[in-house]
């Protein structure tokens, strides 16, 4: 049983929690470390493909879990960073250290611009309005052929830092340290983001409008700014992608996209950086498990091997329908109970993380 005895205020607001903490996050990033070392290319694409989705995952949750504001359209924002860092790198002639946090800060401007008119809308109306910007882009994409190539799409180049070119397919290590590289820095944006006066702005706005709006909060500008930081770091996982996919299309940003990265941080847990990780290990390596499964099933049985159409959508509906029913909190939330339980036993209480039915009387008057 672990007790954290707080002398101090600030200590709320601490980077983390207690020195254990602390040493198992230095022992994580040790594990990612040494990581090319102990595997091999195909693992460590993988590995990266989660980290470029955890990423993208983080700035979906900057809007959605943080701010409590729905978007069905992110997807439009990793097509915006993933085509302005290769055309500011093709056509402009930048340098990818110049080029990808234009990127990030163009798909940002294209937040906070939608942000601009539809603060007002709440739930279900500012989704919609989410997923017809995503189709716009999309629609736009193909029309604006000149400049993104239209149907054919774009190839990305390789990036070059301080004289060193990286390609993801020649060298997956290097690629893999200047992802893993960017998701710390995310990481650690994030999680001071969550310390300042504007995270706290951030989680009033999403638990009340109206008690925000009591204490001084500019509930406008704040959605607005949740938007434009949200798509800023969506824009840099899309540029990423671009990379890590080498050719980008408008058929790598449909709308699945969009309603794939909702779902991903509702299953890793809302509100919280481990649920997008979460969320991203259960997108990227679940494919690759059904896909070993079926294998495996058909060597014990003796067939051939037989490809089983929407496999996937359905394993990933199942789950999503399952922590729906039975643990809303998602992946990340199921781990806080088992930690707790550990933490408090022999003093763990049953229904401690029932959930309330009440509400605030504000929230009713929305």
């Amino acid at each position: 049983m672990r007790i954290v005895f707080k002398t101090s205020y600030d200590q709320d607001i601490d980077m983390f929690r207690h020195r254990a903490q602390v040493a198992w996050y230095v022992l994580l990033l040790a594990v990612m470390m040494v990581l090319p070392l102990l595997t091999g290319s195909f693992f460590i694409g993988e590995v990266t493909n989660m980290l470029i989705w955890a990423i993208a995952g983080m700035g979906l949750m900057i809007l959605v879990g943080q701010s409590g504001q729905a978007s069905l359209g992110h997807a439009a924002f990793l097509a915006i960073g993933a085509y302005a860092n290769v055309i500011l790198q093709q056509r402009a002639g930048l340098p990818f250290l110049v080029s990808f946090p234009l990127a990030g800060l163009i798909a940002g401007a294209a937040g906070v611009l939608l942000a601009i008119p539809t603060t007002r809308l709440h739930g279900i109306y500012l989704a919609i309005a989410t997923l017809a910007v995503s189709i716009l882009v999309e629609d736009l994409i193909v029309i604006a052929e000149p400049l993104t190539g239209g149907v054919a799409g774009m190839f990305a180049s390789d990036i070059t830092l301080f004289g060193y070119s990286i390609n993801r397919y020649i060298d997956p290590d290097a690629f893999y340290w200047l992802v893993l590289a960017v998701t710390l820095a995310v990481v650690f944006f994030y999680r001071n983001l969550l310390r300042s006066p504007l995270g706290r702005a951030f989680a009033a706005v999403r638990d009340s409008e109206i008690s925000a709006q009591a204490m001084g909060v500019n509930v406008a500008r704040t959605k607005a700014t949740a938007f434009g930081l949200s798509t800023a770091i969506t824009g840099l996982a899309g540029a990423l992608m671009g990379h890590f996919s080498g050719v980008i299309t408008h058929e790598n940003f449909t709308i699945i996209i969009s309603i794939q990265m909702l779902l991903m941080i509702v299953i890793g847990g809302l509100g919280s950086i481990h649920g997008a990780f979460f969320g991203a290990i259960v997108v990227v390596f679940l494919p690759q498990a059904l896909s070993f499964l079926r294998d495996f099933v058909s060597a014990m049985s003796g067939g051939g091997s037989v490809a089983i159409p929407g496999l996937e959508t359905a394993a990933f509906a199942a789950i999503l329908i399952s922590f729906i029913l039975f643990e809303p909190l998602g992946i990340y939330g199921r781990w806080i109970k088992i930690r707790t339980y550990f933490e408090l036993f022999p003093f763990y209480r049953a229904n401690m993380f029932r959930r309330q039915k009440s509400y605030l009387k504000t929230e009713r008057m929305r």
